[in-house]
């Protein structure tokens, strides 16, 4: 697939509050392993290949396993999630494809259950990102790994 447009390139400074926000949601109390697999879980669902590349890159500079990183996609049957991180996926899902109802009180309390206030609204901003991002990466085809070297992800070793 050709990539349509740099978006960096035609809107610098909605791109650079674009990723101050994100990275200003990222110093709350979340644990990034954590937040890489919401990132995940986030582009699969958005079919975003560039963010998903490059979120799978960050889990596995995270120590996250490969096994675990596959089980992402199904994490309703796999057993390798704790529920805080089940919760978080339970979350995640419901923001980025919200319901005809808006989110049910059955997801709110799964998360309230293993999260504080404070950082169930740290993960909503964290949701809030990624989907903005693969928007963006959807939107214009951004090519999964050519931005690898910025971000410090030319040295992920892959089995």
């Amino acid at each position: 697939m050709t990539p349509r447009l740099n978006a960096l390139q035609h809107a610098p400074e909605l791109y650079k509050k674009l990723s101050d926000y994100s990275i200003a949601a990222k110093k709350g109390r979340l644990d990034a392993k954590l937040l890489a697999l919401i990132e995940i879980r986030a582009s699969q669902m958005n079919g975003c290949a560039f963010c998903l590349d490059m979120h799978v890159k960050q889990a596995k500079q995270h120590g996250d396993g490969e096994l675990r990183l596959h089980h992402v996609a199904i994490w309703h049957e796999s057993p390798l999630f704790s529920a805080h991180e089940r919760a978080a996926f339970a979350w995640t899902e419901a923001l980025t494809h919200l319901p005809a109802h808006g989110v049910p009180d059955a997801v709110y309390e799964q998360v309230r259950a293993e999260f504080s206030e404070q950082e169930i609204v740290e993960l909503t901003h964290n949701v809030m990102g990624i989907n903005a991002w693969n928007r963006l990466s959807v939107a214009f085809r951004n090519v999964p790994g050519s931005a690898d070297k910025a971000f410090g992800l030319d040295k992920v070793p892959f089995a």
